[in-house]
């Protein structure tokens, strides 16, 4: 059932990474795209994130690889220290062997610049258009598509809704309704030119230093010209899930007893943007009817296997092939993706959870981590990662 001129549009909510990466994989599929997003203009905040060499097969899969690897910056290695006596805790090299093994390199970009490099890729297809300040308010069904209604009782209507509409999803509240888990852990994130960076921390390494209840991380941006800083701890206070600016003072004052060296990355940036954390417990129903969810309005998580942004590439991509495979039947695309995706996502974040604990670990468990992995050869690691960085198009619809 191929897309015609006459059909109506797909609806994405959300015009972040996630709902960019699906308006490209729809357009392939012969859709074309209403995104919705309730900012006042399409744009992305944040500050640098990683992307592991699955992330490049689903740049490549979306059109727009040549443009994210002009951005990217690549490193030499993944390091961690631990951070109260400076040992080299493990070091998983990113070189030649790496990218021979997974396909593709690892690398480091400001989360902007893979913002915009699916942004000019929707763009240049001119089947894609943007309805900014347009806040999904409820979603209507029936028998021939959707409606979505807005903030301002405007109805839009499609034969199809995508929620890419981030953590706080409200097509997630409508038809699942759970609660977040707020998880008590601070990030702070700040971007710091090259100039004003240590010159002994300048690695071209995704570096991470492992502390008891925090841990601190930096690497390169934008041609080495900027270096990302996050820090993260456990906080004392009664948080709430959210963003706001944050304070030099109140990240001083978790980081007592981490080795100078490390200590350093804190004293660096003039502002500083405060992330309180939460996930959500994975769910095993993302679509109803002719909705279904993609991102982190689908499977939210915590930062700490750095895959947030590729897990929402991937959900797309497969989303997106899952439609060829089905001749762009939309029930049953919509069955083998979710099929295709839960398990996988769900994995990522019960990862994520349990790689936090140990980044924190302290006392005799931040010995038995240090002992773990300081024995373990490069190769060992890759055969760790090997489910992770192994995932392309080609086996996206196995699970």
């Amino acid at each position: 059932m191929p897309a015609t001129p006459a059909s109506p549009p797909v609806l994405v909510a959300g015009g972040g990474i996630g709902g960019l990466a699906a308006a490209l994989a729809l357009v392939r599929r012969g859709f074309d795209v209403d995104v919705l997003e309730q900012a006042p203009e399409i744009g992305e905040i944040g500050a640098g994130i990683q992307l592991g060499p699955n992330a490049f097969a689903a740049f490549d899969a979306l059109g727009v690889g040549e443009r994210a690897r002009a951005r990217a910056v690549y490193t030499e290695a993944m390091v961690m220290h631990d951070a109260v006596d400076e040992s080299l805790v493990g070091r998983i090299p990113t070189g030649e062997a790496f990218r021979t093994r997974f396909g593709n390199p690892y690398a480091v970009i400001h989360r902007a610049d893979v913002h915009l490099s699916l942004l000019e890729g929707a763009q240049q297809t001119g089947r894609v258009r943007f309805l900014t300040s347009t806040r999904v308010e409820r979603v209507e069904q029936d028998a021939a598509g959707v409606t979505v209604l807005d903030q301002r009782g405007l109805a839009h209507r499609g034969v199809a809704l995508v929620g890419a509409d981030g953590v706080k999803s409200v097509v997630r509240q409508q038809f699942v309704g759970d609660p977040a888990r707020v998880t008590g852990h601070v990030v702070y994130r700040a971007v710091v030119d090259r100039k004003d960076f240590p010159a002994d921390l300048q690695w071209n390494a995704a570096s991470l230093w492992a502390g008891p209840n925090c841990h601190l991380v930096h690497y390169p941006l934008r041609g080495g010209e900027q270096y990302n800083v996050v820090v993260t701890f456990h906080s004392r206070e009664q948080e709430e899930w959210g963003v706001r600016e944050g304070s030099k003072e109140e990240v001083q004052s978790y980081f007592q007893g981490i080795c100078p060296k490390a200590r350093q990355l804190i004293d660096l940036p003039r502002s500083w943007k405060r992330w309180a954390t939460a996930d959500r417990d994975p769910i095993d129903c993302w679509t109803h009817g002719p909705v279904t969810l993609l991102g982190d309005a689908a499977h939210p998580t915590t930062q700490y296997m750095a895959q947030g942004a590729c897990m929402a590439m991937e959900d797309a991509v497969t989303l997106g092939e899952a439609l060829r495979v089905h001749g762009n039947d939309w029930p049953c695309a919509l069955e083998h993706y979710q099929r295709s995706r839960v398990p996988r996502t769900a994995r990522i974040v019960l990862s994520s959870r349990e790689m936090g604990r140990l980044y924190h670990a302290k006392g005799v468990e931040r010995l038995v981590r240090n002992e773990l992995w300081k024995s373990r050869s490069p190769e060992r690691f890759y055969d760790a990662v090997e489910w992770l960085y192994g995932w392309k198009v080609e086996n996206c619809l196995a699970a």
